[in-house]
């Protein structure tokens, strides 16, 4: 591959995936005035990791980790955002999501796909010890976002405590200090009237 064709797909592969701003989430701002879009959640995410390393339950590459969350959701382009608590659109989730991995990674010159597509598959696959506190992160921010806009989103969907708990418990995998953190902002946002008690079928 020529220089000049490799920068040709270098910099369609950039420009593809500015269409990730425009991919809504059910999430709100915390000030409420409209909902995030996958390309802010991203940004959002990295950040976090910067911050809330330590808290990993193992020491982490956060360099790594950050490739994994900045790359996470790009799928989101041609896939859409999947609702965590949308149970039906969740079926068909994993197979939308990697048809849309073999396009977009596949803009990029072969080496630069293969390395963005791991990271993706590793994300997904949640077994290393990055992966696990990436994870942790991407099931944090949309629990702090809905307890701090009193709950909108919940209360949009009809979600209860059983669902979020459910969707949640997984982030001690990655860092336990964080799922206590969660967890008391779960009971914090039952307390307070946020969040339904009970199961969504109740």
């Amino acid at each position: 591959m020529s220089p000049q064709e490799r920068l040709r797909r270098q910099i369609e592969f950039i420009l593809e995936i500015d269409k990730l701003k425009s991919v809504m989430r059910r999430s709100y701002l915390l000030d409420g005035s409209r909902h995030e879009n996958s390309a802010e959640h991203s940004w959002h995410l990295a950040v976090m990791a910067l911050v809330l390393a330590e808290h990993a339950n193992e020491p982490v590459d956060v360099c790594h980790v950050l490739k994994m969350l900045l790359v996470h959701d790009i799928v989101e382009v041609d896939a859409g955002d999947t609702y965590c608590y949308d149970d039906a659109a969740n079926r068909d989730k994993a197979e939308r999501e990697r048809r849309a991995a073999e396009r977009l990674f596949g803009l990029l010159p072969p080496d630069q796909g293969e390395e963005l597509r791991a990271l993706w598959e590793e994300f997904e696959a949640r077994r290393t010890p990055e992966a696990k506190f990436a994870a942790a992160l991407d099931r944090l921010m949309p629990l702090m976002h809905n307890v701090f806009t009193r709950g909108r989103s919940w209360q949009e969907h009809g979600v209860t405590r059983d669902q979020v708990e459910a969707r949640n418990r997984p982030m001690a995998e990655g860092a336990e200090t964080l799922w206590a953190f969660a967890s008391r902002l779960i009971q914090q946002a039952v307390d307070e009237g946020l969040l339904a008690e009970g199961h969504p079928t109740e």
